[in-house]
């Protein structure tokens, strides 16, 4: 049986010591959110997480949602009163205005509280994440009529929400999309079509599900330029505004799927469903990106989440298990055998993950953070700035933590040998539900064509001229310090390393797009070492600051330096082959004819 403790010392060292959140106390909701009150609050999340949601993983994995005939679905044992008690306590409500029943805590204690919840349990957490996404793309596009009948029921969990993109023939390439929308004399739609892979789609945790769907409105111009938002609720609301008749949705089928097997994953067919309109005609997609945006880096959360929980049991494995004995010499001479976590092989496994998850970590909450301040700073430099970085390291987190998030589950089953592969460990479910995080939201090629397609060239290259700016004046500020060569001189290199890709791209890929697409992912894991380097080196100067002041726990903050050395010398390198892979460009990866492989 697997087990999870909730990291949360490593993010109080993060919030308070790294990113110094206190000194954001300026921006709304901040000043509250004292240390003590953050300790206190991540606290109970680590202690739901571990005692509500964990012992529920494995039931959810091996149980499944069972859809009826009548296209209800019922969940797994357990999770409807862990969803009560869930929302009972408030934790839907965490970053979300008071005004609707929220609590106006930063986004960033809510990432945090997110990563627990996911590492406890995968499929439980996104049905109240898919809410979270919904209610912000309610927030900042619904009308004021729309934000008080659905958003303060969502926010308190009464009633749930998904987001109806996909359809069969349609995934990634919204611009094809069939559903169609017919407007009524009451100014309401008619929805009609079909939408696959819904997640958290159709069960029985709430009252009423709120769509978000995605569809064309008769007439409207073909391609992304038709597309407009609905909201459609599974209960179309009486005039109280509680769940009346149902409406024209129905769940067809629940996806047989290879891990997430707790959450429902559905087939919704809509015939002549009401829906109505958010926002304005044919800016539909503008308005879900809100929400995809924040699912992308809720993904990317997932992805450092089962890295986490998978590293942690590979951790208890590797000290219990007792085989051979350590190549250096007999550690343990009163037992049959050493523990396999003498073995340097091993020891490279699990520091390899350690030192992701950490940097991951960091990069998570560093991400939110500019989240914060482009939603509630007063400052519109500072917003601007936020919102600029935001938007470029949103790849960044989806696409690498999840790649690698993945990666690290596999290499933690390989510390259990055969006992990884059987279901009694609990270990390849990590690696079934790790899966899915690279796929969703936008496949992880699609998070590194974005970034090269999207992110480098917009606004004229504005924001990864400043994050090249912001990571090459902490290297400077830092160069002289001896204490801080081992982070800042492979740091520099590999930011050399990125910068020089991105000039290579600019003059190689405009001439070949081609060339673009094919550095597209090296590029992407470029930037992830640089971006997981600058997280090391902001890490180690406040252990370092830590350690001289005498304050705090010394073997805490030597072991975070410990970690952040060996991502410098074993893992940061890579940034030299990821070069060395764009440079070579897209000729021999096009040059087959289809019919050659």
């Amino acid at each position: 049986m697997p087990s999870y403790a909730a990291p949360v010392k490593e993010t109080m060292f993060l919030l308070n010591d790294v990113l110094n959140i206190e000194k954001y106390n300026n921006l709304e909701g901040f000043a509250d959110a004292t240390p003590d009150m953050i300790e206190a609050i991540l606290g109970e999340a680590g202690k739901m997480a571990e005692e509500l949601l964990q012992p529920l993983n494995q039931v959810g994995d091996s149980e499944g949602c069972v859809r009826s005939d009548d296209g209800s679905v019922r969940t797994p044992t357990g999770f409807k009163a862990a969803y009560d008690q869930y929302s009972e306590n408030g934790w839907g409500a965490l970053p979300f205005p008071e005004e609707f029943g929220g609590q106006n805590l930063p986004a960033t204690i809510n990432a945090c509280v997110a990563e627990y919840v996911s590492s406890a349990n995968m499929a439980f957490g996104m049905y109240p994440g898919l809410t979270s996404g919904a209610v912000a793309a309610l927030l900042e596009h619904a009308s004021e009529e729309q934000k008080q009948t659905y958003v303060p029921k969502m926010i308190s969990g009464e009633w749930s929400g998904t987001m109806n993109l996909t359809e069969p023939h349609c995934g990634t390439d919204l611009g094809m999309l069939r559903t169609k929308a017919v407007r009524q004399d009451d100014g309401s739609f008619k929805i009609s079509g079909q939408k696959i892979f819904i997640s958290a789609g159709e069960h029985d945790l709430t009252s009423n599900i709120i769509h978000l769907v995605i569809a064309r409105i008769e007439g409207a111009p073909e391609g992304v330029d038709g597309i407009s938002l609905f909201i459609v609720p599974k209960f179309v609301l009486d005039a109280d505004g509680n769940p009346g008749e149902r409406n024209g949705v129905v769940c067809g089928s629940l996806e047989e799927k290879m891990g997430i097997h707790g959450n429902s994953t559905a087939v919704l067919n809509y015939d002549d469903a009401t829906g109505y309109l958010v926002g304005t005609e044919n800016r539909g997609l503008k308005a879900m990106f809100v929400m995809m945006n924040e699912a992308r880096l809720g993904v990317g959360v997932q992805g450092l989440a089962q890295s986490e929980v998978a590293y942690q049991n590979a951790v208890t494995y590797a000290q219990d298990r007792l085989q051979g004995r350590s190549i250096s010499g007999t550690k343990e001479p009163e037992k049959k055998a050493d523990p396999i976590i003498v073995h340097p092989d091993v020891r490279r496994v699990l520091m390899t993950i350690k030192s992701f998850n950490e940097a991951a970590r960091a990069l998570v909450m560093w991400t939110a953070l500019k989240g914060d301040i482009h939603r509630r700073s007063d400052n519109e430099e500072d917003k601007q700035a936020a919102d600029d970085m935001m938007g470029l390291l949103t790849p960044i987190v989806k696409g690498v933590i999840t790649d690698k998030g993945f990666d690290n589950t596999v290499m933690a089953q390989q510390m259990y040998g055969g006992h990884g592969y059987v279901a009694e460990w609990g270990m390849e479910q990590f690696v079934r539900d790790a899966r899915i995080a690279m796929i969703y939201e936008g496949a992880n090629g699609i998070q590194a064509l974005d970034l090269v397609g999207r992110k480098l060239p917009s606004k004229g290259g504005r924001a990864v001229q400043a994050y090249f700016k912001e990571v090459g004046s902490f290297c400077s500020a830092h160069k002289d310090n001896d204490d801080m060569k081992p982070f800042i001189a492979p740091l520099s290199k590999a930011l050399t390393d990125l910068q020089t890709a991105t000039m290579w791209l600019m003059q190689n890929g405009m001439a070949n797009p081609d060339n673009a697409g094919a550095a597209s992912t090296d590029y992407m894991h470029l930037f992830g070492l640089v971006a997981f380097g600058h997280m090391w080196g902001l890490m180690a100067v406040a252990a370092h600051e830590k350690i001289a002041s005498g304050d705090g726990d010394k073997e805490f903050y030597e072991k975070k330096l410990v970690t952040g050395k060996f991502f410098m010398e074993r893992v940061m390198p890579e940034h030299m082959a990821h070069l060395a892979r764009i440079q070579t460009g897209a000729d021999t990866m096009m040059t087959l004819n289809a019919e050659a492989f």
